[in-house]
């Protein structure tokens, strides 16, 4: 039939023949892929995002780079530092004793940074350039500019005893603990000729960048010591032959009663708080108060000094 041959046909022209292999051609095609990355491993993926983010934070704390090169952590001076414009610039003026200057090479001089710089040439003062980072990293109110000061060379109850001419004056502190306060004492000392400054090691303000600005220089022209204890010193003074007078506003006996400040004395300050510790008025020859009018108000430490101290160079200049 016609339609059975037409069938066959189609049928022979639908077969293939033999189909050889592909060699190993589609090998890799089969072969598997491994377990699926980590979701932070995987390049575009949010938490991979996040991770890469966290390492740039980290690593911008221990390194930067800038003009093609990398900063290091600065190397911070020893000792303390006086950072910012007006803080240098009042230092260098008062001549505090110093080791280097450190400047941002990207600081914008202004008259400030300028009277800096010629100051610390003048002085022969160290100038130490650095990336902003470094110095912004030792204070980050720098302004751009530091100064390392000096560690204070303190001098010893010995070397003031030895300095004072009869009659001596000799000033002592007794827990004052604000740098300014101390620093404004030792100027009124050297202003009316004291032989010295002594003050406790413990619980009192020491000689800080602070302090040497509050005394003008004085701290460089007048000794300064240290004591462990104050009533052990006030009884060496003592034995050097001179009368320890406190300084303390509860006193009933004012200034004016004192008889003896025309001989040696060493004049015991109280703290800005307290007074005289109770130990350190009981050791006192004599203690004795400034009159003020207003009962509620009372003078500063370094203002009641300096009055003291007043009193008695007038009464010696009389005697």
């Amino acid at each position: 039939m016609a339609g059975n041959s037409s069938r066959k046909g189609a049928i022979r022209a639908s077969k293939k023949g033999p189909t050889g292999g592909t060699g190993g051609k589609n090998k890799k095609r089969l072969t598997g892929k491994g377990p699926t990355p980590k979701a932070e491993d995987r390049p575009y993926h949010a938490a991979a995002k996040r991770k890469k983010a966290v390492a740039k934070r980290g690593s911008s704390k221990t390194s930067m780079r800038g003009a093609g090169k990398e900063i290091r952590p600065a190397r911070a001076p020893r000792g303390e530092i006086v950072a910012g414009r007006n803080a240098v610039l009042e230092a260098l003026r008062e001549s505090v004793p110093s080791t280097e200057l450190l400047v941002a090479r990207s600081i914008e001089v202004d008259d400030r940074v300028a009277e800096s710089l010629k100051l610390a040439l003048h002085l022969g003062l160290p100038i130490r350039e650095a990336h902003r980072a470094e110095v912004e990293g030792i204070s980050p109110n720098s302004q751009g500019i530091i100064l390392a000061i000096k560690p204070f060379q303190y001098s010893s109850f010995e070397e003031i005893m030895q300095r004072a001419k009869y009659p001596a004056l000799v000033v002592a502190l007794d827990g004052v603990t604000d740098p300014r306060n101390l620093g404004a004492i030792i100027r009124s000392a050297a202003a009316f000729g004291a032989a010295g400054v002594i003050m406790t090691e413990r619980r009192a303000a020491s000689m800080t960048a602070s302090a040497w600005k509050s005394s003008a220089g004085a701290a460089a022209r007048l000794p300064i010591a240290q004591v462990t204890n104050l009533a052990r010193t006030i009884d060496a003074v003592k034995k050097e032959g001179l009368f320890v007078v406190g300084l303390d506003g509860e006193s009933e006996e004012l200034i004016s009663t004192m008889k003896i400040a025309s001989e040696a004395i060493m004049l015991v300050v109280g703290s800005e708080g307290k007074g005289l510790a109770r130990l350190t008025r009981e050791k006192c020859d004599l203690v004795i108060s400034i009159p003020i009018s207003a009962t509620t108000e009372s003078l500063n430490a370094s203002v009641a000094t300096a009055i003291a101290l007043f009193f008695v160079d007038q009464a010696r200049r009389k005697g």
